[in-house]
Order: structure tokens, then sequence, then C-alpha cells
């Protein structure tokens, strides 16, 4: 496999472009970018060339941009794959509830794939729980593009902290939240158990969190679940805090991800 250098050297040659016409072009881009940063000058393109420098992010910009290449796939040829990111991601954990900022364009972008069940052995019975792994035929590879053109455009991602005992054992720390944002009027009533009741996506000034909610003149309630012992927080409506949404889908793990603090 080519080093990324000597890939870039070839393209630049293929296009017919001298160094000075690669820092020309990159001087224009400077220009309307007005940032220097994204100048190439011939002494570094040469290093990039031939000495295997890694180019910094506005400089590997200009080649793109100059050389019409796809910025994703330059960076896979240093080692950095963005359709990885969310998977790093998923494997820290952290304390305090938060959203997730990888949105649907950017997946699409990434020209991310995702292995997928293909086929299904004809006999299964979903209506019954089953372990799914044996009635797998086959497996393949389906780009997350078209995967994500199922998904409502008003649809978020959050991630519940591992430290955010508040609504458990309904959602358990750790666990990846679906917050459907067209959903953000508290309703008053509807349901008949704790599971059916809807849960809300807050943010307030020092973060965010899940609760169920009742409104009281100017102020909005969360509520814990009672088997959390937490208290509920009151906050004045609207300008203490927001309903993003309704949490309408929820994927926990039953053990304790790393470094998850143990509830008193």
């Amino acid at each position: 496999m080519l080093e990324p250098g000597l890939r870039l050297k070839q393209i630049r040659e293929r296009l017919g472009l001298r160094y000075r016409d690669v820092e020309e072009f990159s001087q224009q881009i400077a220009d309307r970018r007005r940032n220097s940063e994204f100048l190439i000058p011939i002494s570094r393109l040469s290093d990039i060339e031939n000495r295997g420098v890694v180019p910094g992010i506005y400089k590997l910009y200009s080649l793109c941009a100059i050389y019409r290449l796809d910025m994703a796939e330059v960076l896979r040829w240093y080692g950095v794959d963005l359709a990885e990111m969310p998977a790093d991601s998923a494997a820290l954990s952290a304390e305090k509830t938060h959203l997730i900022g990888f949105s649907r364009s950017s997946l699409r972008s990434w020209s991310s794939e995702v292995v997928v069940p293909l086929t299904l052995d004809p006999g299964i019975d979903l209506s019954r729980t089953t372990f799914l792994s044996r009635f797998i035929q086959s497996w393949g590879t389906l780009p997350l593009l078209i995967l994500s053109g199922h998904e409502p455009k008003n649809y978020r991602y959050a991630c519940l902290g591992t430290d955010d005992w508040f609504m458990y054992p309904i959602l358990r720390p750790g666990s990846l939240l679906l917050i459907d944002e067209g959903r953000r009027k508290i309703v008053t009533g509807g349901w008949t158990n704790e599971l059916d009741r809807p849960i809300y996506f807050l943010e307030h000034r020092n973060g965010w969190m899940c609760a169920w909610c009742s409104l009281a003149g100017s102020q909005l309630i969360a509520l814990p679940h009672p088997a959390s012992s937490l208290s509920p927080v009151v906050f004045e409506w609207p300008e203490e805090v927001e309903v993003l949404g309704q949490v309408v889908g929820v994927a926990s793990r039953l053990t304790a991800p790393a470094k998850m603090k143990v509830r008193p």
C-alpha cells in the first residue's frame, strides 16, 4: 500500500500540477478563507510528499480542494477513519447525561457501512423470545445512508450518564437514548402505568436529564422514579429548563460499563 504522501504526489502529477501551482492555488484558498494556515508552501508540500510529514487540517483541506479529493477518504489514508468515531465514543463511559452530536448528515458524509443480518431462517417465530444469532443465515454490509433514510428527521440520540440514576430502573445509567424532538409538549395524562408514562429529555443550566414531568403554574417539576430514592427537581418554566423531546427508545446493557459508579 502506498504511503499517503506518495499517493498525493501521484495525484498531483496526474493532474499536471507543479509545486508552484499547488502553492498558488492554496494561496487563493487562504485569501478566500482569510486564514494563512490554508497556504501550502513549496517546502511543506515537498515534505508531505517525500518525507512523510502529516499535513495539518487546514493544509489537508487545501490539498483535497485542489485535487478534488474526498477529505474523509484522505484521512483514512493517514489512519483516521471518521466512521469509527461513534464506536470509539461509545466505548468511553461518561458520568453526565448528554446529547450525542453525531448527526445523520455526518454519517452520510462518512459513507459508513454497518454489518446487518441479510437472511433469516424462514422458520423463525418473531413473536417469541429468540436467540437471534442462531437463526441468522448470512450477514452483509449496508451503507448507513440506506438505514438513515428510514429514520425520522426529528430523532436525536443521547447518552445517559453512568452517574445518572434519576429514572432507574426504567432507564439504566449508560443507556443510549432515542429522542423524538417532535414530542415536546408535556402530557398530563393518558397512561395506565409507569412504563407508559412519557419520559422527557430536558436541558437546564447545568446539563441534561431525563424525567417524568408535570407543570404547576410557572414551574416544571422533574419527577424521578420512586425506586431511585432521589428528590424531584423544580425549575422555573420556561426560563430555567427546555424540553428537547420525549424518550421513545432505549438501548441498555445489563452489566455495568467500565468505571461506572455503583449506586449506593
